[in-house]
């Protein structure tokens, strides 16, 4: 069975109380609930941890090689500063999506900036926790289709 992680970074346990004018009114309990769910229904795995610590999120991805066929990735803030990030997607070669909850392109500037984006396969943003879904479908899509050309 295809089997996908989803990493959470710094914050991401906040969501629900966290500016839900921004981040939505979803804990990240039921967000990771839905995943399961949603990876249930069309046959994948899905593991699921958030850490507001780089290094733990490092260790996961590293980790994963061997383990996972895909990763979805929200790095939260580590996402415009972490090179360390970006080169462990590189080095495990895993089909990683980077998934966010709010559009990042139509925030502050300094947001902008995705360290990561150059690492992934593919960046959803903008539409809340149907991002996590939608990141599911591609990675399942990509790990079970043809390689692109």
């Amino acid at each position: 069975m295809t089997s996908i992680l989803i990493l959470n970074g710094p914050n991401l346990n906040l969501l629900g109380t966290r500016q839900p004018e921004v981040y939505g009114a979803e804990t990240l309990a039921m967000i990771e609930e839905r995943c399961r769910q949603h990876g249930d229904k069309v046959g994948v795995a899905v593991s699921c941890l958030q850490s507001n610590h780089e290094g733990v999120l490092l260790d996961q991805i590293h980790a994963a090689k061997g383990v996972h066929d895909g990763i979805i990735l929200n790095a939260g803030a580590y996402t415009h500063s972490s090179v360390a990030l970006m080169d462990a997607i590189y080095s495990v070669e895993i089909p990683t999506v980077e998934v966010h909850l709010s559009n990042i392109h139509a925030r502050e500037s300094f947001r902008q900036t995705s360290y990561i984006s150059k690492a992934v396969i593919g960046q959803i943003c903008g539409f809340g926790s149907f991002g996590y879904l939608m990141a599911i479908d591609a990675l399942t899509h990509r790990i079970s289709g043809p390689a692109p050309q």
